[in-house]
């Protein structure tokens, strides 16, 4: 089964300052250009940007053959990386960029993106319903996602008795200290500290932060690491008991050793999703819509799941891959299960002040 790792540090950190740098540019769109329904499309061509790893190899091949439109695929490493380009000004070359959430958000709110326009996307139509409650983008005005899941502790059950508060890492017992870690991701970093202190993971508010800045700290010594990318093997090797893990991240580990299990705190987490955006200076719009519409495919949404280990938001595809969760329990959480669970959304002013804590955090 392949797995990546190319994503894991890079989901999402910095919205806020990206939202900052892009204030200047205007707010959000709500007209979308005019697309015509008897476009050739063989006589237009994509560049999407997405993750290295997170989309098959031969997706180019794949869409060209169906639709008849040629594309190249660029990677992005980070977020922030693809929003640098994306925001530099003029044309950036690309027409559908794969974004988080709160980043497709902000750029949205500085006039970036397409609005989605439903007719030429009739495959809109898989989406679970709850896929249009994500309070980035209510609706899918602007973004159509494309992967979605929680935040949790992933653990050896062999070792440890299953953790049921995010203090489990946070003020971990005696025999646990130096054996768990902690995300170093900005939002991810925080999200622990602000679950158990009964704060949202969005909170903008100074005082609140303080009080995660302090939680944080005074958890420092009992950390084996912040670990972005290898925490699931610090599992496997038994170096770590528990860890704090992305969902599908997780099952990387189970993969490897059906001992190590994902829980979500009793506290809650959040609710992160992956985005396709159609870019507003794009020149080939049906063509990317076509594009959207080819990933939401049930067959081709369901290589996702397969093959990444993360839940997409399309019921079939789901469906098509339900026997995972026989070796994958976090698979089967249901789009219900992660709408009880925080949608994080785009931070605005208050972004440098989470970088500034995690610096402080991090290097204390």
């Amino acid at each position: 089964m392949h797995r990546t790792i190319s994503r894991a540090a890079t989901v999402v950190a910095g919205a806020a300052a990206a939202a900052l740098v892009l204030s200047a540019c205007g707010g959000g769109s709500t007209e979308g250009a005019d697309l015509d329904p008897d476009a050739d499309l063989t006589q237009q061509s994509l560049t999407v940007s997405n993750w290295a790893g997170y989309y098959p190899e031969d997706l180019a091949a794949q869409f060209q053959a169906a639709v008849g439109t040629p594309m190249t695929i660029t990677n992005h490493a980070t977020n922030e990386e693809i929003m640098a380009k994306l925001t530099a000004g003029g044309d950036s070359g690309v027409d559908v960029a794969f974004v988080s959430g709160q980043f497709a958000q902000a750029l949205n709110e500085a006039g970036l993106v397409e609005p989605i326009n439903p007719e030429f996307v009739p495959n809109l139509k898989n989406l679970y319903p709850e896929a249009q409650e994500l309070a980035y983008d209510p609706g899918n005005k602007f973004s159509v996602p494309y992967a979605w899941g929680t935040t949790g502790i992933c653990y050896r059950s062999d070792v440890v008795d299953e953790p049921t508060s995010w203090n489990a890492i946070l003020e971990p017992s005696d025999e646990n200290k130096g054996k768990v870690t902690a995300l170093a991701t900005e939002r991810w970093l925080m999200l622990p500290a602000q679950k158990a202190l009964g704060l949202s993971a969005n909170t903008t508010d100074e005082g609140e932060m303080e009080q995660v800045k302090e939680k944080l700290i005074a958890a420092k010594p009992g950390l084996l690491a912040y670990d972005d990318t290898t925490f699931y093997s610090r599992l496997v090797s038994g170096e770590a008991n528990m860890v704090v893990a992305w969902d599908g991240w997780c099952n990387y580990g189970t993969a490897e050793n059906p001992d190590i299990k994902f829980v979500v705190p009793e506290e809650g987490s959040d609710l992160w999703a992956d985005t396709m955006v159609v870019l507003k200076t794009s020149e080939n719009k049906e063509a990317a819509h076509a594009f959207i519409n080819f990933i939401l495919d049930p067959a081709n949404h369901a290589w996702v799941a397969e093959n990444i280990l993360y839940k997409v938001p399309n019921a079939p595809a789901m469906e098509a891959v339900a026997g995972l969760a026989a070796d994958y329990p976090n698979m089967g959480l249901t789009p219900a299960d992660l709408l009880k669970q925080e949608s994080l959304v785009d931070l605005g002013e208050a972004g440098p002040m989470y970088t500034e804590i995690a610096t402080e955090v991090t290097s204390s």
